[in-house]
């Protein structure tokens, strides 16, 4: 007796053949949205990767060697942001928008010297010219690094969030902000790497 083919298998086999001779392959283009200026990935395999393990818990000893008024992580590859207690009783994930570019990237120890509810905006010229807009970015509250002009803040677009978006500061969801600012106390220890 002849071998019968499976049905399932056939009309599978071919449903993929006619997709994949119909539909060109595509990927997300690098593309600058002017307005918001916020950034496109450039294919989805690299926005998978990147962040597939970004929202892991992390253990704090390889970053710090105590966790004394508390630690911040910041994860510029997978956007992410971890808080560790000064007891270590209470942990924290948040996702974060980065800087826009590299260059106006600054990694390395820091810590928190103000924390500021409701913030006001002072921007630069540069900053200016990136966000015409009259809005203030800082969202709802701020948490203000040793390095000028660099704060962990909220935001009132929510779009930038997971993004290549901010013009130097780490982004959070204001009531991420809120419970982070709450929890941190100046002269909690920040590295961003």
């Amino acid at each position: 007796m002849p071998h019968r083919p499976d049905r399932r298998a056939f009309i599978a086999a071919s449903a993929a053949s006619l997709v994949a001779t119909a539909l060109p392959a595509q990927t997300l283009t690098g593309q600058t949205l002017t307005g918001n200026s916020t950034e496109m990935e450039e294919s989805l395999s690299q926005v998978v990767r990147r962040n597939a393990s970004g929202f892991r818990a992390l253990d704090w000893r390889p970053y710090f060697s105590d966790t004394r008024r508390g630690a911040i992580l910041v994860d510029m590859n997978s956007r992410a942001l971890h808080y560790w207690s000064a007891d270590q009783s209470v942990y924290r994930l948040y996702p974060t928008s980065v800087p826009m570019t590299e260059d106006m990237e600054r990694r390395g120890r820091t810590e928190i010297v103000q924390k500021v509810v409701g913030p006001s905006w002072r921007p630069t010229e540069a900053m200016k010219k990136r966000n015409p807009g009259p809005e203030n970015p800082l969202g709802s509250h701020a948490l203000y690094l040793s390095w000028t002009y660099y704060r962990i803040h909220g935001t009132h677009d929510t779009r930038k969030i997971g993004r290549r978006s901010s013009n130097g500061c780490v982004g959070l969801y204001n009531e991420h902000i809120a419970e982070l600012f709450e929890f941190a106390q100046v002269g909690t220890q920040v590295l961003l790497i």
